[in-house]
C-alpha cells in the first residue's frame, strides 16, 4: 500500500491485489513503533495527519533489569530523532483510504496468484478475483509485497536464491488489555523468568509481551499466569507497578531471523516480510519495509522519468545493507534479553553485563538509540 502510494504520488500507475478484504485487514490489530525515518516518510507523503494527531511520540525507551528501570533517552542521543508508537493496522486504514479517495484500485479478495515470465519485459500475473473469475494483468514490474508466505520468493527459481534463517527456541505471548497506561514509554524487561515488554496501543489499550515456549498454545495462559508472570518479571523496589485490566486478546508469536539474497530476478523486486524477517524486539519489520519500497520508489521513478535503470539494477544490494543492519540489532536485542534454555550461569552473568554496560555508557547507549530510532536514509 504504501509503495503504491509513493508511485501514486509519481504519476505511476499500479494495481494493488490483496488476499484478503478490506475489513480484515484494517481490523488485524498488529504492533507499530515507526521510526523517525518512517514517520517522516508518512508525513512527506500526505498520509500523517491521522498519526500525527492520534499517535504517541516516544523520546526514550526503558531497560529494566534487576529491579530497575533504566532510560535510554533517544532523542538527546541521536539529534532530536525519536519513534512514534502508532499500530500498524492505522498506517493500513490511512494508506487504503488516501489510495481509494484517489480512485485508485486495491483489488480485495482475490486467489490463486501466479507470476509468469518474470524474466521478460513484459512479465504477468495470473489470479481469481473476488467472483471467482481469472485475471491476467500484463505490467512493466512486479513488487513481492506479499509476505514470508506468499507467492513472490519461491517464484525466484530455488537456484538463483540463498536464504539464511535463525530460529530462536523461545517465542512471546502477546495481550492486549483494556487498562490505562503503566508506563509512558516503552519497558523491555530481563528477568530470570524470561523476557516481558510493556507498550501502550491507546489511552485504554495496552500491548504487552511475556517470552514463552514457542509451542504454546493461548489457552495454556489463563489470565492468572499471565498476571503472576509478568508481575514477577517486572517486579522490582522502585515503585513501578503495572496495571491489569480485563484481557481480550493473547496470541504466541514464534521468532525467527531470516534473509533471501538477492531481493529481486528480472522484472520482480521483493520487499518487507517476502524477503526479510526480524524478531520483533529491536521493532524494525514495519520500518525495513518502508524502507525497502522507498528504495523501490525512487528507483522506478528514475526509470519512468528518464530511462534509468541503475537504481533498480542496484535495489538489492542497496536494500540490503540496510537489511543486515537491522538483522544484527535485532538479534543484539533478542540475545542480550532473553533466557536461552540452554544457556548456562556464565551466559546469564554476560547478559547482565551488557545491560549494565549499556545503561552505564554513553558511547554503548548512542549505540543503542541510533538503531532503535533508524539510521538515517543514505544515497542510493
Amino acid at each position: 500500500m504504501l509503495l503504491a502510494h509513493l508511485l501514486q504520488l509519481r504519476g505511476i500507475e499500479s494495481v494493488v491485489l490483496e488476499t484478503r478484504s478490506r475489513e480484515e485487514i484494517e481490523a488485524t490489530i498488529r504492533a507499530g513503533v515507526l521510526e523517525q525515518g518512517t514517520v517522516d516518510l508518512l508525513n512527506e507523503a500526505g498520509v500523517g495527519e491521522r498519526m500525527r494527531r492520534e499517535g504517541m511520540p516516544h523520546e526514550g525507551v526503558i531497560l529494566r533489569f534487576g529491579g530497575q528501570s533504566h532510560r535510554i533517552h533517544l532523542s538527546e542521543l541521536t539529534g532530536g530523532r525519536s519513534i512514534m508508537v502508532y499500530a500498524q493496522h492505522e498506517v493500513i486504514r490511512d494508506l487504503v483510504k488516501a489510495r481509494l479517495d484517489r480512485g485508485a484500485p486495491i483489488l480485495f479478495g482475490v486467489k490463486d496468484v501466479s507470476l509468469l515470465d518474470l524474466d521478460t519485459r513484459l512479465p504477468k500475473i495470473r489470479f481469481h478475483d473476488a467472483e471467482g473469475a481469472t485475471r491476467e494483468l500484463a505490467c512493466d514490474y512486479v513488487a513481492g509485497c506479499d509476505g514470508f508466505h506468499g507467492v513472490s520468493r519461491p517464484s525466484i527459481p530455488s537456484r538463483l536464491r540463498q536464504e539464511f534463517t535463525r530460529i530462536y527456541p523461545f517465542g512471546w505471548l502477546g495481550i492486549l488489555v483494556e487498562a490505562p497506561p503503566a508506563t509512558e514509554e516503552l519497558i523491555y524487561a530481563y528477568h530470570e523468568r524470561g523476557f516481558a515488554l510493556v507498550s501502550t496501543r491507546s489511552p485504554q489499550i495496552q500491548r504487552l509481551y511475556a517470552q514463552c515456549n514457542p509451542q504454546d498454545q493461548p489457552g495454556a495462559w489463563p489470565d492468572a499466569r499471565v498476571w503472576e508472570e509478568l508481575h514477577a518479571r517486572l517486579a522490582g523496589n522502585d515503585g513501578f507497578e503495572l496495571t491489569e485490566g480485563r484481557i481480550f486478546q493473547k496470541g504466541v508469536i514464534a521468532m525467527r531471523s531470516f534473509v533471501v539474497e538477492p531481493m529481486q530476478h528480472g522484472r520482480l523486486f521483493l520487499a518487507g516480510d517476502a524477503a526479510h524477517i526480524v524478531p520483533p524486539t529491536g521493532a524494525k519489520g514495519l520500518n525495513l519495509a518502508a524502507a525497502d519500497v522507498r528504495t523501490l520508489a525512487q528507483a522506478l521513478e528514475a526509470f519512468y522519468a528518464g530511462g534509468r535503470t541503475g537504481l533498480l539494477e542496484r535495489y538489492s544490494e542497496t536494500a540490503l545493507r540496510r537489511v543486515w543492519r537491522a538483522e544484527h540489532f535485532s538479534w543484539w536485542m533478542t540475545s542480550m534479553l532473553h533466557r536461552f534454555h540452554d544457556e548456562s550461569p556464565f551466559h546469564h552473568r554476560l547478559q547482565l553485563s551488557q545491560l549494565q554496560y549499556v545503561t552505564g555508557s554513553r558511547a554503548a547507549a548512542t549505540m543503542l538509540a541510533e538503531n532503535y530510532v533508524g539510521l538515517p536514509f543514505g544515497d542510493n
